[in-house]
């Protein structure tokens, strides 16, 4: 299939972006001063943080799954979407946000589940990602609220955000409105139209994905691995630091604003948060007194550690998929 200029330009320009800005954070970095870190770094805690990462991508695809069990009505096997997730993880790198697609049509594929239903699960799976990271922004707070009151400079700059989200708040209402109201009047003129149908059908499927939330039998299941999920990021970042010699005096209060900074990098439109994680946890490691050095040195390895366990996980995945897929349909099209 010929991908569209606008297909190309939108692959490129994430990529383009990510390494300029990773070119731009690490151009004067000296290769040997990376190298002698890596080397010094311990083993076994760098190590337990890749283990311990294990645990989260599996408890994320059994979260998914009792979103899918909740939204299909069917049970599915936790296995097979754990090789999904991670052949999505896997796309990311190659597409910003092409991942959360790519699992969905994996899987529609492999269990013969509906994309539209698939796809509403993915949504309301990272709607509930952004809400804990939210509940992390105000825990780190909480712990380090000298640090974000440094950052965001006075108690003013609070209040001259909060005014100008009041002043624009009936506006963006009023727009979502409209937007919705138009909507509604354009289905209702062409919803005989062939087109409109299969829209309509994919939306109720989206919307069914959405509300899947309700009807999830293991809600304490669902709530408590949401919240651990969390817990093991931040033992991840902790296991890391601690292994690293520059990093190893840093507190959990710390670990936790790097976890929360990084994971903000981690949601730029680019591939996989390269560039945009550096910046932001190093960013946030100079303020607690590291070099630039050391703070760029820390974001690589990092990044790298779980750059290497999706890589690698990736590939397994689509070698298993290649063998639960019938041998007609070829992997390239579960993933379009």
């Amino acid at each position: 299939m010929k991908r569209s200029p606008k297909q190309y330009f939108q692959i490129l320009f994430p990529l383009l972006l990510a390494v300029g800005i990773f070119w731009y954070l690490y151009k004067d970095l000296d290769a040997e001063s990376l190298v002698a870190a890596v080397r010094q770094a311990s083993f076994f805690w760098i190590t337990l943080s890749i283990i311990i990462s294990l645990w989260a991508y599996w408890l994320r695809a059994w979260r998914w799954k009792l979103l899918i069990n909740a939204s299909e009505k069917k049970n599915v096997n936790t296995l097979k979407v754990f090789w999904a997730l991670m052949t999505g993880y896997l796309a990311n790198l190659l597409v910003p946000r092409a991942g959360e697609v790519a699992r969905c049509g994996v899987l529609a594929k492999t269990a013969g589940l509906q994309m539209g239903q698939l796809l509403g699960t993915v949504i309301l799976e990272r709607t509930v990602d952004l809400l804990f990271l939210v509940l992390m922004v105000f825990v780190a707070f909480a712990v380090e609220k000298e640090v974000f009151l440094s950052l965001l400079g006075t108690s003013g700059s609070l209040e001259s955000v909060g005014s100008l989200f009041a002043r624009y708040f009936p506006y963006i209402i009023g727009v979502l409105f409209l937007g919705a109201g138009l909507a509604f009047l354009i289905f209702r003129q062409y919803r005989e139209a062939g087109l409109v149908k299969k829209l309509a059908n994919f939306a109720s499927d989206f919307l069914s994905g959405l509300k899947s939330i309700g009807y999830v039998n293991n809600q304490l299941g669902f709530w408590a691995s949401s919240l651990l999920i969390w817990v093991i990021y931040f033992l991840m970042m902790y296991f890391v630091a601690i292994g690293v010699s520059s990093t190893s005096g840093l507190n959990p209060g710390s670990v936790l604003m790097v976890l929360v900074f990084g994971s903000i990098g981690m949601v730029a439109p680019v591939q996989g948060g390269i560039g945009t994680f550096h910046a932001l946890v190093a960013f946030i490691l100079v303020i607690y007194g590291l070099s630039e050095t050391e703070a760029k040195i820390f974001a690589v390895i990092v990044h790298g550690t779980q750059l290497f366990t999706i890589i690698v996980l990736g590939i397994i995945s689509i070698l298993m998929l290649f063998k639960s897929l019938p041998k007609e349909e070829p992997i390239a099209e579960s993933l379009r």
